[in-house]
């Protein structure tokens, strides 16, 4: 007999309600939830094949350890014990700094991936730590917190209420969304349109998202920060500024961009200069008005410059932090919202990498730089010796993957913490493989804090835990136990150590709705059937919407929660400033230091002029990054790893729909089918990223039929923006060449077998 359960969709940022069929314990179909008060039943092809992605046969269902050179499966306390015994020497003997942490984009999907990485970085108290960040959003959150105060304090477009949005470098569409959690982006911008609202877009493709809009602009690529710039320009020169309050330094804003006028910037954006002028006076004139960057503004030499100006455009027009405009979410597990007041502000660059002398970000140092920091002997510090890397896979995702592939075969030790024996998994030590996604709980800690509509929603596990199945919030319990010299103690311990620290913390807080209160007390009166939902009880109590522990009756709690299965609606977003700002002066900062300082980076890039072709990644609805190239359902049609070029220059360089060409980079060459199309501007060809699923030792039996090339070979690493250690991904330089040899052969075959 079938029964029914709903679940948030983990596969993308949208986070869509769904109800699931299930006969027995096998999803076996899955459709949107029309109850859910986000999401009202939408549903895009990678939530309608759930029960596809969950039974993957690929999946690893127990530890896998090395033994004799080879992965074997092995008990979940051999899984452990292998642990402990391959880091903590190396730990004791290297110090802390020789062990990486490398934390991939999966984490923020699941509840797992958000509550535990920051207790197991600061218990091994490790700077050796790279994330999917800094090739994806990095700039994003320097620019934030530069601005702000806070790195994590992203505004996001007002999408229900705007009437005039321009999106740079975004494709949702596509991505469904990114750095601006809404379901259903396809139908709000439908929405826009038909309320009389305008579309502008800003892409070097014209994409589904383009296609839409009333405007299309085909930037060249790398030059977003150019064509921004000269927009804020006409801002000040035609006194069409109307500043945000809570903000200082527009007048030394206004100095410091003069010479960006459309005119200087034109030729290098390959733009007219009235099209730009244009742009900045339509954006001024609406009533409500916002812009939007993503990852194509973000993945290029000057991502934090184009990221701080498009907040800059927002403020300038008056439209940061007020209806329709952009504005700050406020997450139902946000802290206990403190009073607005000078704060800490935020800082770069507190410490370096010891190859390149990379700055931090974040915390962080750039993905970029992982294989040097294996590879490379200074003597300044210890290499990284031994690596835990939890959901990631950097053979794909970070640049130089060949190089990256060798030094992780030269580490002392390494764990990996994935469902899939991948490209970057295959060299570890040790496998922990977390349960399908039906198994887990979820609640979205990091997605809630950038969606449109605030509300908050958590759904149980689906289906139970399957026998021999250890669940992901265990795994990196006893993970963060096992390495931090804790091996084999009660891993309920990290939740209630988390408990004792923020409760204990709490009640020596004035602003807090439990100051004065007793901790232990406290702690026993929170609900939740497992250390996750405890946390989560705690963390609901204590947030701006929260009961306070029954200060507020009305609040929020787990037991609130609950009673609502198809989540809470708790508003649309409000005007909030000056309460999130964290900078110094307790303000919005519009110039800070290190922006103006690279600001002449910006001006040398007026005179640049690419000699040849430049390449741009692009996204299918059906992937998400590297995950999903190993479901059927989600793979073949018009999602597949072809180069796009534009037919003019298909036809100057002897380029065939359908024949294979050769793409050389700085970092390596790969070979790949080219698809003509005029969708592409000329100048441009574009591979599409996470692909590459052709190195031995893997367990992919369905992407490795298809494998693509890794478009990220073509990089060798050295491109990265210099204040967010980011990436450069995009306006990267490139040759193109007809394949002649036993490889175009060989790709002609597949392509036609495929298609």
């Amino acid at each position: 007999m079938s029964r029914t359960a709903l679940r948030i969709c983990p596969l993308c940022e949208a986070t869509c309600g769904l109800t699931l069929t299930i006969e027995g314990t096998r999803i076996t179909h899955a459709r949107g939830d029309r109850d859910d008060v986000f999401s009202q039943g939408f549903i895009c092809p990678k939530g309608a094949s759930f029960g596809a992605v969950d039974s993957d046969p690929d999946r690893l269902r127990t530890p896998l350890v090395r033994r004799d050179g080879e992965l074997r499966e092995a008990t979940w306390e051999e899984a452990f014990d292998a642990v402990a015994a391959g880091i903590r020497p190396v730990v004791e003997r290297h110090g802390p700094h020789s062990v990486g942490v490398v934390l991939g984009n999966p984490n923020v999907h699941t509840m797992a991936g958000a509550l535990y990485p920051p207790v197991l970085l600061a218990g091994l108290g490790t700077r050796s730590v790279f994330t999917a960040s800094t090739v994806d959003q990095m700039p994003k959150h320097v620019s934030s917190g530069l601005l702000f105060g806070d790195a994590n304090a992203i505004p996001v477009p007002d999408l229900d209420r705007t009437g005039h949005l321009l999106l740079i470098g975004a494709n949702p569409l596509e991505s469904n969304g990114s750095l601006c959690t809404a379901p259903d982006f396809p139908g709000k911008l439908k929405a826009l349109k038909a309320r009389g609202g305008t579309l502008v877009v800003i892409d070097p493709r014209r994409t589904r998202t383009a296609k839409l809009a009333d405007r299309h602009i085909a930037v060249r690529p790398g030059t977003d920060a150019l064509l921004l710039a000269a927009m804020t320009q006409v801002l000040f020169e035609e006194g069409l500024t109307e500043p945000a309050p809570h903000v200082q330094g527009v007048e030394e804003l206004a100095d410091a961009i003069r010479e960006f006028t459309p005119e200087a910037v034109a030729e290098a954006c390959d733009v007219e200069a009235d099209a730009i002028r244009a742009l900045a006076r339509d954006l001024a004139a609406a009533p409500a008005a916002a812009v939007y960057g993503r990852i194509g503004s973000c993945t290029v030499p000057h991502g934090t410059l184009a990221s701080w100006l498009v907040d800059v455009l927002n403020i300038l027009t008056g439209n940061l932090d007020r209806p329709g405009g952009a504005l700050f979410p406020q997450a139902a597990t946000d802290k206990t919202p403190r009073p607005a007041g000078p704060g800490r502000g935020f800082a770069l660059g507190r410490w370096h990498s010891r190859v390149s002398r990379h700055p931090e970000a974040k915390g962080e140092l750039p993905l970029s730089a992982l294989a040097e920091e294996i590879d490379t002997a200074t003597e300044e510090g210890e290499p990284v010796r031994a690596l835990i890397a939890v959901a990631a896979n950097p053979v794909l995702s970070a640049p130089d993957g060949d190089r990256l592939d060798k030094a992780l075969d030269s580490l002392d030790f390494m764990v990996s913490v994935d469902p899939y024996l991948n490209e970057t998994s295959r060299h570890a030590d040790v496998v922990l493989p977390p349960p399908p996604p039906s198994q887990s709980p979820h609640h979205d800690f990091a997605f809630n804090t950038l969606a449109v509509r605030n509300q908050v929603r958590y759904t149980r596990p689906a289906v139970p835990l399957e026998p021999g199945r250890m669940a992901e919030t265990e795994i990196l319990s006893r993970l963060i136990l096992a390495v931090t010299g804790m091996h084999g103690a009660d891993p309920a311990a990290v939740d209630q150590m988390v408990i004792d620290q923020t409760l204990g913390k709490a009640v020596t807080e004035p602003h807090s709705p439990v100051h004065g209160g007793d901790p232990r007390e406290l702690a026993a009166r929170l609900g939740g059937d497992t250390g996750p939902e405890r946390r989560l009880d705690m963390m609901l109590r204590l947030g701006p919407y929260g009961d306070g522990f029954g200060v507020r009756p009305d609040g929020l709690s787990l037991d609130k929660l609950l009673a609502h299965p198809h989540g809470i609606d708790l508003g649309p977003l409000e005007p909030r400033l000056p309460q999130p700002l964290k900078t110094r002066s307790g303000r919005v900062e519009l110039l800070p230091g290190p922006i103006a300082d690279d600001l002449p980076r910006l001006r040398a890039a007026l005179a640049e002029r690419p000699e040849g072709l430049v390449l741009v990644g692009r996204r299918h609805l059906r992937s998400n990054n590297s995950w999903m190239h190993n479901v059927p359902a989600l793979t073949g049609g018009s999602n597949r790893c072809t180069l796009h070029i534009h037919p003019e220059d298909a036809e100057r360089l002897g380029v065939e729909d359908g024949a294979a060409v050769r793409v050389k980079g700085a970092g390596g060459e790969v070979t790949a089918p080219a698809e003509v199309t005029d969708a592409i501007r000329r100048g441009v060809v574009s591979l599409p990223h996470g692909w590459g699923h052709n190195r031995p030792g893997t367990r992919l039996s369905h992407a490795s039929t298809d494998p693509g090339v890794n478009v990220n070979q073509l990089l060798d690493g050295r491109l990265l923006d210099p204040l967010s250690g980011n990436a450069v991904l995009n306006g990267v330089p490139v040759e193109v060449t007809p394949e002649t040899g036993p490889e175009a052969s060989a790709v002609t075959e597949k392509l036609t077998a495929l298609t």
